[in-house]
């Protein structure tokens, strides 16, 4: 009986060992924690035996807003494309008006009966005879003729033929005959009847000299290259006054055709073909405006994101 006990408290103690042992090494921890919270030496103001100890009660939390603000260069910039876009439609306005009135002049210079073009020409007063009809006679000069171009007409590659016309106890003048196909700009490649020998009437406007924009290159007079007409560049080089005609012709497309099989130069309109396109420009112009001052108003109008946020200010929690 009593080894029967004895096995019994054996296997009691056996199970119950390893529970103690945890026990014991959980207080163990504990006390080692303990310890060195004790020995940690506390951070300035956080003990409250030490004169600089601050409370959460005595910095309470606020309310920190971080509100996004426009900004001020993209602001400046969108509102000067309206104000810029304004100035311009005004300034196209006026521009407008200006060329309404030019061409009114010029269609009305176009009405009035042919003038017989005088001897001599003082080549400062033509501005006040652009798109003057005139009437000039004389012999052509086809030994100094000159090609200007290449220039397009009706979808087909030519060229200006330029022509000075002789005139009997007057001034020689330059006409511009019209427009010869590419393939006909040679005076062999043409039918006779596109020189003419004999003394002849020309009726044509009288034009001011023509304007060279950047992208043209220059003429090249000694390798007879014309790529714009300078007048007074083709006028030296032929020995001519610097005073230009432009052949007109009745609009015909069957005296079209015509002339540009055998090589006849065809002759401009009896019209004023200045280009007037300010209407379009107006348009764009207010456009543009008014859709970016409503752009500017829209922007202006949402208000900036504010977000608020409750955050501690002190700096030791």
């Amino acid at each position: 009986m009593s080894g029967t006990n004895s096995r019994l408290l054996n296997a009691i103690f056996s199970v119950t060992r390893p529970s103690l042992r945890t026990s014991r090494c959980r207080q163990r921890q504990g006390t080692k924690q303990a310890r060195r919270l004790i020995n940690t030496k506390p951070r300035s103001g956080t003990n409250a035996d030490d004169p600089d100890f601050v409370s959460i009660v005595d910095a309470p939390p606020q309310i920190i807003s971080t509100k996004k603000k426009h900004n001020k260069l993209g602001i400046t910039v969108l509102a000067l494309i309206p104000i810029t876009a304004f100035v311009l439609g005004s300034w196209q306005v006026q521009r407008l008006d200006w060329k309404t009135k030019l061409i009114a002049k010029f269609e009305d210079r176009l009405v009035r009966p042919p003038l017989p073009l005088p001897p001599r020409i003082d080549p400062s007063v033509i501005d006040e005879f652009d798109y003057r009809r005139i009437r000039a006679t004389g012999r052509y000069r086809h030994d100094r003729e000159m090609l200007v171009g290449p220039r397009m007409h009706d979808g087909k590659d030519g060229y200006f033929v330029i022509t000075p016309l002789e005139r009997e106890g007057g001034s020689t003048i330059l006409v511009n005959r019209g427009w010869v196909s590419k393939d006909q700009r040679f005076q062999q490649d043409r039918d006779p009847t596109s020189l003419p020998r004999h003394e002849i009437t020309v009726s044509g406007l009288l034009r001011e000299p023509w304007k060279k924009n950047m992208f043209t290159p220059n003429n090249a007079p000694e390798q007879g290259k014309f790529y714009f007409p300078d007048v007074a560049q083709m006028a030296s080089h032929s020995g001519s006054e610097p005073i230009w005609i432009e052949e007109t012709m009745t609009p015909s497309l069957l005296e079209s055709y015509r002339r540009e099989e055998k090589g006849i130069p065809i002759g401009r309109a009896p019209e004023v073909n200045l280009r007037n396109n300010h209407v379009q420009y107006i348009v764009t112009w207010y456009s543009l405006s008014a859709a970016t001052a409503l752009m500017l108003w829209m922007v202006l109008k949402k208000k900036p994101s504010n977000i608020a946020h409750r955050v501690r200010t002190s700096k030791e929690w």
